[in-house]
């Protein structure tokens, strides 16, 4: 791309976009309405998802009218007006330039026969025209969809991405004013207690009571307590329970709000959630009992409030809500959960969901942005089946379970990154499915994809494992294997991965947002926690399994015991948490030697 589009660029509403092209705009004057009737017959597609080129013929191998060139270090344009083929090669010859000089006004116009991008031979630059940019674009999506396989191979190092300069991490060392406030306002722990914990399991490893069918509650907070900036946040101080105590009896004190239900306002599960640090990081490794965190849950899901097992996951989506409508009605006023000016929990688990829906007619693209705490999976089909089904199942869950029952429990071996191609590939929405079209004034059949705007900082994937049925009236669980790694790159399902690869050049027209703003910090996860889930729906049992110091341990309610990988990879993961990798640092190989 030569600089002369820099030059072109104008803001316009946060977009830019460039000044159209004087030769492209006459020669529109010129040829009506719809100028590039003729170029989209030729279209041609490779799928899934390939480049749009311009063929006569699909086996068709054009070469310069001059020269004689098929391509190779030259770009060949094809003559809008009279399909003539030139070369154009910078900063030597064009013969495309030439063929534009010598016709009559009009032939200014080519397309790259390669890419099926407009060029202007007269500026001798790319030029854009949102029709045929959008008819390119439709053609590519449906031959994507129409021709994808269950699972997209993806290369696992994007070209558009850059590099990015490796940072050494540096253990933190207390400054002479730091170490002033820790002799004065802190109480060491006992060095016995740090030995005997070094011996033998990490410190913070501690088992939790079950309290009666709590095994949902104690798996996931087995994952939340070793969450590394959550545990930071809590061992940091950064919610101290007695300060907010005192600060609720105060605000009490002066309002007569609540009146009428005065616990209700000293119900603060952030502040239960700070005990719970403070005592699973004591050094103590007897099993704790998360009562007073049971009995304030409770409070604040009164309709799960039993000795009844619950699913884990829903668990996890009311709890941080929790924490959330706390810290909302403390500040008075309605945070922002996608960009990090939220509460702990948002902070750490909240990211951006991207979702473009695509008029089959006109190729007007509608985009929509949503926060999320999690994502939710479906697993793989072997053959056919349903695509995924995207719902909202409340403001902080990406997607509701899905309602079909017409999958194999005995199908092929699927892959946590088989089901986020899914969940990022282009999907046909059915005439009952129609959007309203705001260019064509009517509702049309449409194209969805989803991509992820924004990363957070620890990433959540939900696998659909429990499937309800409204009509058949039945729930099943579905048992079937998935395998994840430890390791994983999000770079692939990113809007600017997603949108740049599909659409090349085309990119900006149909993207407002910043280029790469949804990767300020690293797309490299690391798991270190995955929650599972054993026996039938009714009458299961969860398991948390944390890695810690580059080893596993299996936590199973009050027992801790430490384990191979291979049973983890084995595992059948119901949820997998996995956190950035600049903020998941190994800790010390030293190992003390009894």
């Amino acid at each position: 791309m030569s600089s002369r589009i820099d030059h072109h660029h104008l803001p316009i509403n946060g977009q830019i976009l460039p000044q159209p092209c004087s030769h492209l705009v006459d020669f529109r004057s010129r040829n009506g309405a719809n100028p590039f009737r003729a170029l989209q017959d030729c279209l041609r597609v490779k799928p899934p998802g390939g480049h749009a080129s311009i063929r006569r013929e699909p086996n068709e191998v054009p070469r310069c009218g001059m020269c004689g060139e098929s391509g190779g270090l030259t770009r060949l344009y094809a003559c809008v007006a009279c399909a003539a083929v030139h070369c154009h090669a910078p900063p030597g010859t064009s013969h495309a330039a030439v063929h534009g000089e010598s016709m009559s006004p009009g032939h200014e116009i080519a397309v790259d026969v390669d890419r099926a991008e407009l060029f202007c031979c007269a500026c001798r630059d790319q030029v854009y025209d949102r029709d045929f940019d959008a008819a390119v674009v439709l053609a590519q999506t449906a031959a994507s969809t129409l021709h994808a396989p269950s699972s997209i191979v993806r290369s696992p190092h994007p070209e558009n991405l850059r590099k990015r300069r490796r940072v050494d991490y540096r253990p933190w060392t207390p400054d002479p004013r730091e170490r002033v406030l820790m002799g004065s306002c802190s109480s060491p722990l006992n060095a016995t207690v740090l030995d005997s914990c070094s011996r033998d399991f990490p410190a913070g490893l501690r088992g939790l009571n079950n309290l009666g069918n709590t095994c949902f509650m104690n798996s996931v907070l087995q994952a939340l307590l070793h969450t590394p900036p959550l545990r930071n946040y809590f061992l940091s101080d950064r919610h101290n329970r007695y300060y907010c105590q005192k600060k609720s009896t105060v605000v009490n004190n002066g309002s007569k709000s609540n009146a009428g239900n005065p616990t209700d306002s000293r119900i603060c599960l952030a502040c239960d959630m700070d005990a719970m640090f403070s005592a699973v990081f004591s050094g103590d490794r007897t099993p704790y009992s998360p009562a007073k965190f049971l009995y304030s849950w409770w409070q604040h899901a009164a309709n799960l409030a039993s000795y009844e097992q619950q699913d884990a996951h829903e668990f996890f989506i009311s709890m941080l809500d929790g924490i959330h409508e706390k810290v909302e009605k403390d500040r008075r006023k309605t945070q922002s959960q996608g960009n990090g000016d939220c509460c702990v929990a948002h902070r750490v688990f909240s990211g951006i969901l991207r979702s473009d829906v695509m008029c089959m007619a006109c190729g007007f693209t509608s985009t929509t942005y949503d926060p999320c705490v999690d994502i939710s999976l479906d697993l793989e089909p072997n053959q056919g089946g349903s695509a995924k089904m995207v719902s909202t199942k409340s403001n902080h869950s990406c997607n509701g379970e899905a309602d079909h029952m017409n999958l194999s429990q005995n199908c092929g071996t699927s892959t946590l990154m088989g089901c986020l191609d899914r969940f990022t590939r282009p999907e046909r929405l059915g005439s009952e499915q129609k959007f309203f079209c705001q260019q064509c004034q009517v509702r049309q059949e449409s194209l969805k994809q989803m991509s992820i705007r924004k990363l957070p900082l620890v990433s959540c994937f939900h696998i659909k494992r429990f499937e309800h049925s409204s009509i058949r009236k039945m729930s099943r669980k579905v048992d079937r294997y998935l395998q994840f790694p430890f390791s994983l790159d999000m770079a692939p399902y990113l809007s600017s991965s997603i949108l740049r690869s599909r659409f090349g050049n085309r990119y900006f027209p149909f993207d407002g947002d910043e280029p790469d703003a949804s990767n300020k910090l690293s797309s490299e996860f690391e798991l270190f926690a995955v929650v599972t889930h054993t026996g039938k729906l009714d009458a299961g049992h969860y398991v948390t399994y944390l890695r810690l110091s580059n080893q596993w341990y299996k936590c199973d309610d009050a027992w801790v015991t430490e384990v191979n990988e291979s049973i983890v990879r084995a595992a059948q993961g119901y949820m997998m948490f996995y956190v950035q990798k600049v903020l998941y640092y190994k800790a010390s190989e030293k190992r003390v030697v009894p």
